[in-house]
């Protein structure tokens, strides 16, 4: 009987489905996921989610001028990232300075 040995397989398969298990499941840690998927490299950059209750996203913005500009691109920011999103659609999103 011969023994026919495959070639080693990537760790990053494995490790992809362990970290998805392991990885919170609540509105919060979903959005924080897909945030630079659903926002884009530049905006990701500047501003990232840190709280969520209610269907209310909250981020963090590098600056005022930030904070302003994702208030006024919210409506669309939002409809993009509830794609990702499996535990519910967010419906609100609040843009601090900091934080």
């Amino acid at each position: 009987m011969t023994l026919h040995r495959s070639s080693p397989r990537p760790i990053a398969g494995a490790l992809g489905s362990l970290r998805d298990s392991w990885a919170p499941q609540t509105p919060l840690a979903e959005a924080q996921r897909a945030w630079r998927d659903a926002v884009g490299e530049l905006i990701a950059a500047e501003a990232r989610p840190v709280s969520e209750r209610g269907g209310v996203l909250t981020v963090s913005c590098s600056s005022a001028a930030w904070a302003h500009e994702l208030d006024l691109l919210a409506p669309a920011l939002l409809e993009r990232l509830n794609r990702f999103m499996r535990s519910g659609p967010l419906t609100r999103m609040r843009c601090l300075v900091g934080g």
